[in-house]
């Protein structure tokens, strides 16, 4: 161990590897204005998409389980990932993007996230 470098333990252990894993993905991405990048963030309860030219620094769409529409539903995490994605991608159409770059933020491509692509695309989101 280095020195002064902090012991975590529990889920500060996760979020800093979750952390460190987005770093290093996007050193490899970038959003423009003729294909964003769809950002995923997730936490326990929530989950938030957003559409963002990087180059302008601007969010071009946005959705997440927050959102009236989603949020009286009795469904579970993943029913509401999927929402999610739907209506990302229906905003994202609606601000003229077509095709986009997919963030997943340092997370697994699994679960909630892989159901919120999957929606996206299925939505006519090309990525």
């Amino acid at each position: 161990m280095a020195y002064g470098q902090k012991i975590l333990k529990g889920d500060a252990y996760k979020r800093a590897a979750i952390k460190r894993r987005h770093i290093r993905i996007r050193k490899n991405l970038s959003g423009t204005a003729e294909r964003p990048r769809l950002v995923v963030t997730r936490s326990n309860r929530h989950i938030v998409a957003q559409v963002i030219d990087d180059i302008k620094g601007h969010t071009l769409a946005s959705a997440s389980t927050l959102d009236t529409s989603i949020r009286g539903g009795e469904a579970d995490k993943s029913a509401q990932a999927k929402q999610v994605g739907a209506l990302v991608a229906e905003r994202a159409k609606a601000a003229g993007v077509e095709a986009v770059v997919f963030d997943r933020g340092g997370n697994q491509y699994a679960g909630r996230i892989a159901a919120l692509a999957d929606a996206a695309r299925e939505a006519g989101l090309k990525f």
